[in-house]
């Protein structure tokens, strides 16, 4: 029998509607492809997907070979609040609580961030069962909330999770990241390099087709044909920094040829609303069903997206966001002032500074004038190099290597 392989985290993507936080179960869902026992643990309060609604502590499920359990926690509907993080304590007390003979005993266990606290269980787990664990970062924090979260670095929860970083960094068997330039965090956590390994976000095989089509009227009411048209697809709230787009849009409001479109909802959506109802070269559209979000990009010629200037950039990103927008086939231009990765890589598009509106006008302006023929090209580059690089049985086979340390384990063909 091969090898079991747990990975826990709260939050795990739903298989019915695989999205944000998708990355975690198709990992998993490669591994049980491949013969492996493969176990997800998670909870039932996360926002980004459809989850089951509980009736008991736990409820399990068997699909696509995997054994998933759906820990039953404390809800939240703002993400910066204290019931949030009553939410992780919640998670951590049921998971320590858990029925584990329900599950085949861990060779190896992945605990994924967030939420941090978990990599204590982890610990836990892996004196109990004598087996691996696997530190992987999705999202570096305590950084992220000092530096785009408005709380001090000498914040007590600040203090409390750095510890718990610092603690699983130094003493976790092998530490992943989404992020290609995490081993120069972890040096500076620690005060010593310690090997790193990059298992980023991948695209989702099932979402390779052109998508499902958007309604008639969705189209004649948000998309506006015959210009040239810049999206922004996601959230819209304050870690998203869309205000460079928008103050863009307001300098380029005279250009009659140049649109720009936000689509998605989000904490900042009715502010941002009242602020520029004024632009008549802006829009912003009503979310979309994920499997809808490939017709909405193939509507646009160029697409953005933005982050703030921080420090948390520095150590590169793997989002959700650039793999959809690459997999559309569309040249991308970000306002990002940090490590580069993908778009650089596949050369199908560009970075400007994080915040410099002037920057993003010309950079806009440029691939407006620019041949169609071009642009799309630049574009086509873009879904090669994902297609070449960035598909989970790929990346699930490179994990298998960091999980077991390349040891005698034959991966099925």
């Amino acid at each position: 029998m091969k090898p079991c392989i747990w990975y826990v985290s709260k939050y795990v993507a739903s298989p019915a509607k695989v999205g944000a936080g998708g990355r975690g179960y198709l990992i998993m869902s490669e591994f049980a492809r491949m013969g492996y026992q493969s176990v997800i643990i998670t909870s039932d309060s996360n926002q980004l997907t459809e989850v089951p609604v509980l009736r008991a502590p736990y409820f399990f499920q068997e699909i696509d070979g995997i054994l998933l359990c759906w820990v039953c926690t404390m809800k939240y509907t703002v993400a910066k609040s204290l019931r949030r993080i009553l939410s992780w304590l919640d998670f951590e007390w049921r998971l320590w609580r858990l029925p584990k003979q329900r599950f085949p005993a861990p060779d190896v266990i992945i605990v994924s961030s967030l939420s941090l606290l978990t990599v204590l269980n982890g610990f836990l787990l892996r004196r109990r069962y004598k087996c691996r664990l696997v530190l992987e970062i999705r999202d570096i924090w305590p950084l992220t909330i000092t530096e785009e979260g408005g709380f001090s670095r000498w914040n007590p929860m600040v203090l409390g999770l750095g510890f718990i970083e610092k603690l699983g960094y130094g003493h976790a068997d092998a530490i992943v990241g989404t992020m290609p330039n995490l081993g120069e965090h972890v040096a500076n956590v620690l005060g010593r390099p310690k090997t790193t390994h990059c298992i980023p976000m991948a695209v989702n095989e099932a979402v390779l087709g052109p998508g499902e089509a958007l309604p008639a009227d969705y189209v004649e009411k948000y998309i506006p044909q015959g210009k040239f048209i810049v999206a922004h697809a996601g959230t819209i709230g304050i870690t998203n920094a869309l205000d460079t787009m928008l103050d863009c849009a307001e300098v380029l409001k005279d250009d009659s040829k140049i649109h720009f479109l936000v689509v998605g909802e989000g904490d900042l959506r009715t502010q941002y609303q009242l602020k520029y109802a004024h632009l008549t070269n802006l829009t912003f559209a009503p979310r979309v069903p994920k499997q809808m979000v490939q017709s909405v990009l193939s509507q646009c010629d160029l697409l953005y997206f933005s982050v703030h200037a921080s420090k948390v950039w520095k150590y590169g990103q793997s989002l959700n966001k650039v793999i959809d927008y690459m997999l559309a086939g569309k040249p991308v231009v970000a306002s990002y002032s940090g490590y580069p990765s993908m778009i650089n890589e596949a050369d199908c598009g560009t970075y400007v500074p994080a915040g410099d509106v002037p920057a993003l006008c010309r950079e806009v302006q440029r691939f407006a004038a620019m041949d169609t023929g071009q642009r799309e090209a630049i574009g086509r580059r873009g879904r090669e190099w994902l297609l070449a690089h960035r598909r989970y049985k790929t990346l699930a086979k490179n994990y298998l290597d960091i999980l077991f340390e390349q040891a005698e384990v034959k991966v099925p063909t």
